[in-house]
C-alpha cells in the first residue's frame, strides 16, 4: 500500500500531464484556425486579380473552401471537447464545444 506522502506528488504529475494535453490541444486547435484563414485570404486575393479589366462570362463557380475549412476545423473542435468532456475536463470540454459550434456556423454561413 502506497504511503500518504506518494500520494500527492502522483496526483501534482497527474494534473501536470493533463495540462500539457490542454495546452497541446488548444495550440493545435489555434494553428489549425489560423491556417483556414492564410487559406481563406489566400484565395481571396487570387480571386481578385483573375478577371481584372475583363467582363464576366457567367456566374462565378461554387467555392466549397470556406464551407469545408470552418466544418472541419468545427467538427475537430467539437470532437476534442467530447474527448476532453469524456476525460473529466469539464470547462475546457465546454469551451471547446462552444467554439466548435460558433465554427459550424460560420460554415454554415458560408454555405453557396
Amino acid at each position: 500500500m502506497p504511503s500518504p506522502s506518494d500520494e500527492p506528488s502522483s496526483r501534482a504529475a497527474g494534473a501536470f500531464a493533463t495540462g500539457c494535453v490542454l495546452v497541446l490541444v488548444l495550440m493545435a486547435d489555434v494553428f489549425a484556425g489560423l491556417l483556414v484563414l492564410i487559406v481563406l485570404a489566400v484565395r481571396g486575393l487570387g480571386r481578385m486579380d483573375a478577371g481584372a479589366g475583363q467582363p464576366p462570362s457567367g456566374p462565378p463557380p461554387v467555392d466549397w473552401t470556406p464551407v469545408l475549412g470552418w466544418g472541419v476545423l468545427g467538427v475537430a473542435a467539437g470532437v476534442t471537447g467530447l474527448l476532453f468532456l469524456r476525460g473529466g475536463s469539464r470547462g475546457i470540454g465546454a469551451l471547446q464545444l462552444a467554439v466548435g459550434v460558433v465554427l459550424v456556423g460560420a460554415a454554415m454561413s458560408a454555405w453557396p
